[in-house]
């Protein structure tokens, strides 16, 4: 790479075009594709698999990065294609890369978080092919700023790993991301997943984790009608037990040169985790886990964990963990993230002497772009 890199987004994410499906997917499947619509409050919205996602709202909101500020009233009207254009438009998104001074982002979905609702093995594979195809277009002008991340169709532990070789070989991606929620009531750690994951690891193929609210069934989410509650609980919680999956349920000492990273669940839980993770290990004559190392001792080899700028624990978690394994993420374009100025407010919260570890350094170590 011919490149320096100083400051790395870890988790952004596009803005998917409302005809993506119709126009990429193979054409046996366009009947079945997700289809945008205008539901009868005028939200807009995408519909598969016989209903409406993502079923509150609609994707009116989805880019409002630069809008939510104003106010709940400022978002409330608002149509998914006015979302930021950086969001749509690569050319766009260099520009606000570079007013923040970002040398790269690593890319991950907004609508296409929900296709784990799709419980057709092949409808699922074709609906991925097409998004990743398409995202492979999305980056193809800046291949040195704009990396994709593969969407991988977890229904089918086979399509799975077809696609991670497609996406590998065929559009050069380097990094896959799943959902932390169960498909076909598997977690994780099932153990009718380590053909995948022994593929990723002869891939070097680094697997994010990463929620969205919608499509997947979520821990916690129904104990709540509001969707701030619905959004804090099930994006920690899902990661909070995907990590316990990968590293308790024995997947990091299966593959021990696999790499994941846990993805837009804040970050400061997971020094607390570690170590109720540790205790149990050291009174393993009680609970009988199938790891040889402490859990934060696998944690330390081959696991990141991604921090969002405005969190006081970042660098505490850096020494806990070590700033090799902190990321860090804008979330652009989605309302929740943020811009401009994510880069300064994550590096205010750091020692000098580790900031280029975190900022970059780590991001290069996970994903090995």
């Amino acid at each position: 790479m011919s490149r320096t890199y100083n400051v790395i987004d870890s988790d952004g994410h596009v803005l998917e075009p409302v005809d993506l499906w119709q126009r990429y997917i193979d054409p046996a499947y366009r009947d079945q594709a997700p289809r945008y619509f205008v539901d009868e409050r005028g939200k807009e919205m995408m519909w598969f698999v016989g209903r409406a996602f993502p079923g509150f709202d609609g994707i009116g909101s989805a880019g409002a990065i630069d809008v939510v500020r104003g106010g709940a009233d400022s978002v409330k009207d608002m149509k998914y294609a006015d979302g930021r254009k950086g969001g749509f438009d690569p050319h766009a998104r260099i520009a606000d890369l570079d007013l923040d001074g970002i040398d790269a982002v690593f890319l991950y979905p907004t609508m296409g978080l929900w296709m784990g609702a799709i419980e057709d093995p092949k409808l699922s594979a074709a609906c991925v092919r097409a998004y990743n195809r398409w995202l492979a277009d999305f980056c193809k002008p800046y291949p040195d700023r704009l990396f994709g991340v593969a969407m991988l169709p977890m229904q089918s532990v086979e399509a799975a790993i077809e696609e991670m070789r497609y996406a590998r070989r065929e559009l050069g991606m380097r990094s896959g991301f799943v959902r932390p929620n169960r498909y076909n009531n598997r977690q994780l750690d099932d153990r009718a997943y380590d053909p995948l994951w022994a593929e990723a690891q002869e891939l070097d193929f680094a697997i994010g984790i990463h929620e969205g609210l919608g499509g997947n069934p979520a821990i916690g989410a129904d104990r709540f009608q509001n969707r701030g509650a619905k959004h804090i609980v099930s994006h920690t919680m899902e990661m909070m037990l995907a990590s316990l999956c990968v590293i308790w349920g024995g997947v990091c000492e299966r593959f021990p040169r696999l790499r994941f990273a846990f993805l837009e669940a804040g970050g400061g839980w997971m020094p607390a985790w570690l170590d109720r993770m540790d205790r149990h290990f050291s009174d393993s004559h009680l609970f009988y886990p199938e790891i040889k190392m402490k859990p934060s001792d696998y944690f330390r080899r081959q696991c990141w964990v991604s921090f969002e700028p405005v969190e006081a624990s970042v660098q505490f978690a850096a020494d806990f963990l070590g700033p090799e394994h902190i990321l860090w993420a804008t979330d652009y374009p989605h309302p929740d993230g943020f811009f401009p100025g994510a880069p300064k407010q994550i590096a205010e919260r750091l020692r000098p002497e580790i900031r280029h570890a975190v900022m970059a350094q780590s991001a290069l170590s996970f994903y090995r772009p």
